[in-house]
């Protein structure tokens, strides 16, 4: 029997490579998000447009479905300006509506739910409020904070007692894909930042803090973690922390990252993303109009990412922040071993949105 998943915000950087690998493994797909996912398959899918802050407008999309036996809820709201909101009491219960608007629906309709799996990440530990233990493990006890991930998680396991599905909770690291206007997206902002250089003559130098050492998960790869946990025994009533299995640092992988973006690495130019691109937002649009790219103002291709970079590369620190490694020990031991070169996946992204002419080609 061929088995359906619905996956919430499709369109997104998790959502839009989780489409993808679902229907590389034959499933039926079920996107719904507000826009349609860009995705690499010819496989057909069905999309529904939906916002899922809006109750009504959820339970009529999705009463009607019949068949769904899987979810992967990779949904979020964020609030502009990105970095405040993750402590903020409306946005957590914004997003603790929009799961109760996505899966209530579908738990009450003509679906045989058998698992869900639900997206959190490192603020689990807590280390956007302080530093958190190294490595990070899913076994540590939850860590004494307000977070929506909390108040999505007790619901979900309330509902699974309920309706005897099985779940499955994913805390990736820094998360790079598809998504442009997304909320944490690196690779616009990295594309933008280039082109504006390229075309102002300024630097293209590191334009972050003081050094530290990070880890990230291709979307690509935790796409694939989502396809496996929808199967593996082993894999419910489980946390996954996920990473690529390596690590790096931003002024190592600089020359990687411009020779990708067609620009010659320069000497740090130190400078706020968040301040930098909407001042050149009419030097994009030149690139734009130039290089003969999709027309998305900066805005558009942006979303709050500009803000994450800033968070990312930890601008103006001058003293190392937190360290933020999490083992993934758990995973492989489970059975998933797949992993990727951080390098490559800047490369492999930033080709992407170049291929798709929203960033320009070198």
């Amino acid at each position: 029997m061929t088995q359906k998943v619905l996956i919430a915000g499709a369109s997104g950087v998790v959502g839009a490579s989780a489409v993808d690998a679902y229907l590389a493994a034959g499933w039926d797909v079920v996107a719904l998000s507000r826009r349609a996912p860009e995705v690499d398959s010819d496989r057909p899918f069905l999309h529904l447009a939906c916002d899922l802050r809006d109750a009504a407008s959820a339970t009529a999309v999705l009463s009607s479905l019949s068949g769904v036996t899987h979810v992967v809820y990779a949904a979020l709201y964020e609030k502009p300006g990105l970095i405040a909101g993750w402590q903020d009491a409306e946005q957590m219960q914004t997003n603790l509506a929009m799961l109760d608007n996505c899966l209530k629906p579908l738990l009450a309709g003509a679906n045989a739910i058998a698992h869900i799996s639900l997206l959190q990440g490192t603020k689990a530990y807590g280390i956007h409020l302080h530093p958190m233990p190294i490595p990070a493990r899913e076994r540590a006890p939850r860590d004494d904070h307000a977070n929506f991930y909390w108040l999505q998680e007790d619901w979900l396991k309330a509902a699974a007692g309920r309706h005897g599905f099985g779940w499955t909770i994913l805390r990736p690291q820094l998360i790079l894909g598809r998504a442009h206007g997304a909320a944490m997206n690196l690779i616009p902002v990295l594309g933008a930042h280039a082109a504006i250089c390229r075309e102002t003559g300024k630097p293209f130098g590191f334009p972050g803090g003081i050094s530290y050492v990070w880890e990230a998960v291709d979307a690509r790869l935790l796409a694939n973690v989502f396809v496996w946990a929808s199967g593996a025994e082993v894999a419910r009533g489980q946390h996954y922390n996920v990473t690529n299995g390596d690590v790096f640092e931003w002024r190592n992988l600089w020359p990687a990252i411009s020779a990708a973006l067609g620009v010659e690495p320069d000497p740090d130019a130190p400078m706020s993303m968040a301040e930098f691109l909407p001042a050149n937002a009419a030097v994009w649009d030149r690139v734009v109009a130039r290089n003969g790219l999709r027309k998305l103002s900066i805005e558009a291709l942006l979303g709050e990412s500009h803000h994450y970079a800033d968070f990312c590369y930890a601008h103006g620190a001058t003293t190392p922040p937190p360290a933020a490694f999490v083992s993934a020990i758990k995973l492989r031991r489970a059975g998933f071993t797949e992993v990727c070169d951080t390098e490559d996946t800047f490369r492999y992204w930033i080709a992407d949105f170049q291929r798709r002419g929203i960033l320009p080609r070198v």
